[in-house]
């Protein structure tokens, strides 16, 4: 258990806590202090790792997704019934997600634990696009842009944007045997062991981020409590949501559309979905995924071979779900006021960020720094969710791979 990274980061959790209640020292954040000082250090690298391949990673995922396609008789046969499908969960997923922000809500029981303060330049769109027009505005100025400058500048809708554009313009020009695919998916294979050795680095990362998160807030008990409390009712409430969307929504539009029971649904895909709980990958349970699809539901290889893997990477119902909560739910534990054009912001930023996620485990940290980065909320907040992202993340992958399995359904069902 002890090489199990949940448990590494659940324990470098506690002892970061607990070494600064025990240890730590609240004048240390304004007299430098050696050890203090190093803490700070730890975090700023992590960070830093994590910020650095947030361009990267979207920008050859997204490419490496959309080339899978094949070509474009493929993408004019199936590409619309599996795209539409995929949009059409993923904003339900977020209705649902809505509906948690305006009508539950139950961290606001308490008050933010800590106030700070945002610089404009900080945000990635306007602060001051208090409509619709001026959203959309900002929003297509961020998207059509340089994409080497969208890298530099880190401008995740511009990444978005030109990835897709790029992989689309791949699959209509060159030809099928052509070396550029092979050098994006090795690009992207090379990218994802990056990532890997970087979330290996997590448990010190969360050690040093709540060190010095805990410090911030000893002075004050109650907020401990208080944020203790926030943390487990968000945490409940992404569980909930996420499990109505899994038992109700899918299965439901599944009945509708392909007249599959929910109890034959689940008897079929209890396979994969457990592989999926347990790996947290849906990457890594595509080949179960695959073979479930062909052997229980009777799918064709030529409409599952296109589905399953366009799914694994841009049907995230799931991951858009918990980004959007997350990225509300700090916040307001950082103080932080949202008007509803903003709100409304997070949650398609959550929508394009979930789509170039990669399948693996804690992938979606990257995008989740893009919703941050939307309306300013500091990056190290994310340290806050990787506490109990581990655990969450076992339950929307599962979703995730059940919502890939139904599409294929509806897929097959539509054109046969």
């Amino acid at each position: 258990m002890l090489n199990n990274l949940t448990i590494q980061t659940l324990i470098a959790a506690s002892l970061g806590v607990a070494a600064s209640l025990l240890f730590g020292n609240p004048d240390w954040l304004t007299v430098p202090n050696p050890l203090y000082e190093c803490i700070l250090v730890l975090k700023s690298v992590f960070l830093s790792a994590l910020r650095m391949l947030i361009a990267p990673l979207i920008f050859f995922s997204l490419i490496n997704g959309i080339t899978g396609i094949g070509n474009i008789i493929r993408l004019r046969t199936l590409g619309g019934v599996t795209v539409s499908y995929y949009l059409a969960t993923t904003g339900i997923a977020i209705v649902l997600a809505l509906i948690g922000v305006f009508f539950i809500h139950p961290w606001t029981a308490y008050p933010p634990v800590m106030e700070v303060t945002i610089i404009s330049n900080d945000r990635l769109l306007d602060p001051n696009a208090d409509s619709i027009i001026l959203l959309v505005k900002s929003l297509l100025s961020q998207a059509l842009t340089n994409p080497f400058a969208a890298l530099v500048n880190l401008n995740i809708l511009g990444i978005v944007t030109n990835a897709f554009l790029i992989g689309l313009a791949m699959i209509l020009v060159l030809p099928a045997n052509s070396s550029l695919f092979v050098t994006v998916r090795d690009i992207n294979q090379v990218i994802a062991k990056i990532l890997g050795w970087v979330i290996r680095l997590l448990p010190l990362g969360i050690f040093a981020i709540l060190f010095d998160f805990t410090l911030k807030t000893s002075a004050d008990s109650g907020h401990s409590t208080a944020f203790l409390h926030q943390l487990l009712h968000f945490a409940l409430l992404v569980v909930s949501i996420t499990i109505v969307h899994g038992v109700l929504i899918l299965p439901t539009i599944a009945y509708f559309i392909t007249g599959t029971t929910p109890a034959v649904l689940f008897r079929n895909i209890a396979r994969p979905m457990l592989v999926a709980f347990s790996t947290s990958s849906s990457s890594a349970t595509l080949p179960v995924t695959m073979r479930t699809a062909e052997e229980n539901l009777k799918i064709p290889n030529s409409v599952s071979s296109f589905v399953l893997p366009l799914g694994a990477t841009m049907n995230m119902d799931g991951t858009a779900l918990f980004e959007a909560l997350a990225a509300v739910f700090l916040a307001y534990l950082f103080g932080i006021e949202l008007s509803n054009v903003m709100i409304i912001t997070i949650f398609m930023m959550a929508m394009i960020a979930s789509i170039g996620a990669p399948g693996m485990p804690s992938a979606s940290m990257a995008g989740m720094q893009m919703v941050l980065l939307a309306v300013g909320i500091p990056l190290e907040a994310i340290a806050i969710l990787l506490v109990i992202e581990r655990p969450l993340d076992t339950i929307r992958t599962a979703v995730n791979v059940e919502g890939d399995l139904i599409g294929a359904l509806v897929v097959n069902s539509r054109l046969h």
